[in-house]
């Protein structure tokens, strides 16, 4: 299984941006693992709300192909804590699937059409973080989840 995550605008801070790296780095070690950035909107001014997300939308929807299973990172989504989440791992590569997508949104979330194709919701916490950090929280948790699936000690449980 190959693990790919989508996310919407570049990382502008150079720390937080090595950081990324380093647990993209890690996380390397235990799956192929994807992380592709679309380009922020142009002339967002102009655009409504709705238009914004259905632009954003299509170029999420062209990043998948037909058998790619697609997670929201989702406010609404469903919350695990760091051993859930690493079953939740195992469950989807026991399945047999050749792709996980997660997907960070823009800034308004999510067009109709993605949550459409979506096959899943997660929330990493009730608070709300800028869409920079949820790339590190979200690769450093999906590096955590394969060292608790191999019983490695940088989860101390």
């Amino acid at each position: 299984m190959t693990i790919k995550l989508v996310a919407i605008g570049k990382t502008d801070n150079k720390q937080l941006q090595a950081l990324i790296d380093e647990y993209q780095k890690r996380l390397g070690f235990y799956i192929k693992f994807n992380l592709e950035i679309i380009p922020d909107i142009k002339n967002v001014k102009n655009l409504s709300e709705a238009q914004q997300k259905q632009k954003e939308g299509d170029l999420i929807l062209n990043k998948l192909s037909a058998t790619d299973v697609l997670i929201l990172l989702d406010e609404n989504g469903k919350q695990h804590d760091s051993v859930g989440f690493s079953n939740y791992l195992q469950k989807h590569m026991n399945s047999g699937i050749k792709q996980l997508v997660f997907v960070i949104g823009g800034p308004y979330g999510f067009s109709e059409d993605v949550y459409s194709k979506a096959k899943g919701k997660i929330s990493l916490s009730k608070m709300t973080f800028s869409h920079q950090m949820v790339r590190l929280f979200i690769i450093e948790q999906l590096y955590r989840g394969f060292t608790i699936l191999k019983n490695e000690p940088y989860h101390h449980r």
